[in-house]
């Protein structure tokens, strides 16, 4: 449960952090191009609102959760896009009254739940803790896409060791959502975390082998940056290739983002 805690405690604070961004923002702002083709800043916090309406509905009713799943899957490549511009069409003060309502209704809802309960989802089911880690994750990667569209700094924290965490564990989905077959042997991967203190997985004698910023490997498994803009280095030909279709987020593999010299 501490483990737990410590999780649910900084989705709490990556909301909060991308709320500064957001709370004194003009309502013409909401209207900003953000990198995601065709989402403004009001579908990026739209997509959030609703992503963890969604995961509170798992939480608390897994058979309502169930039925809002049978009507996604009628439209299985679209449903994300098109609920991103339902809300993003709401009034901005709603909007952002309803997502602040409804992540800190989730954080109460995961620290509640009794332990080993599996949590249904748009993929597998989830314990509590994978589903504030992916929330973490989502909501960090999309407050990339606000500040870099507002022109602002985010400044990295330790709360990213849980992101590069599932990037890691999700190594070999990468592959197989890129109909790829996923390397039978474990990476060594060793991140340097925005304090200078060093995260590592797998074990020490792995030949294929990922070292860099631990922010620049976040930045590459939620694609919000192109792989050759980032000081990551990948040893071994299996390495080399997954730095090139690395995520960390369900769904189909995404286009990602451009050099920035070709942007």
């Amino acid at each position: 449960m501490a483990e737990l805690n410590a999780v649910v405690a900084d989705l709490a604070a990556e909301g909060a952090a991308l709320d500064v961004l957001v709370a004194d923002l003009p309502e013409d702002r909401w209207c900003t191009d953000t990198a995601a083709a065709g989402w403004t800043i009001a579908h990026q916090i739209g997509h959030l609102a609703w992503t963890d309406r969604a995961a509170l509905l798992s939480v608390t009713d897994p058979d309502g959760f169930a039925e809002s799943l049978a009507a996604a899957w009628l439209n299985p490549t679209g449903f994300v896009d098109e609920a991103a511009e339902v809300e993003s069409q709401r009034p901005v003060p709603e909007l952002l009254a309803d997502w602040r309502a409804g992540r800190a209704a989730l954080v109460d809802a995961l620290l509640a739940l009794p332990a080993g309960t599996k949590l249904p989802w748009y993929g597998p089911p989830m314990s509590a803790m994978s589903m504030a880690t992916a929330r973490l994750m989502e909501t960090w990667a999309h407050a990339q896409d606000v500040a870099d569209a507002l022109g602002a700094e985010v400044v990295p924290t330790s709360r990213l060791r849980s992101v590069a965490h599932l990037g890691v564990r999700t190594r070999d989905f990468a592959y197989s959502v890129n109909e790829l077959p996923p390397p039978a042997e474990e990476f060594r991967v060793e991140l340097v975390g925005p304090d200078g203190d060093t995260w590592v997985w797998g074990p020490a004698d792995a030949v294929q082998r990922v070292t860099g910023p631990a922010v620049d490997f976040c930045l590459l498994v939620t694609q919000r940056a192109h792989r050759d803009d980032l000081a990551l280095t990948a040893v071994g030909a299996d390495a080399t290739t997954w730095l090139t279709i690395a995520q960390a987020f369900a769904g189909p593999s995404g286009a990602g983002r451009d050099r920035k010299e070709d942007s």
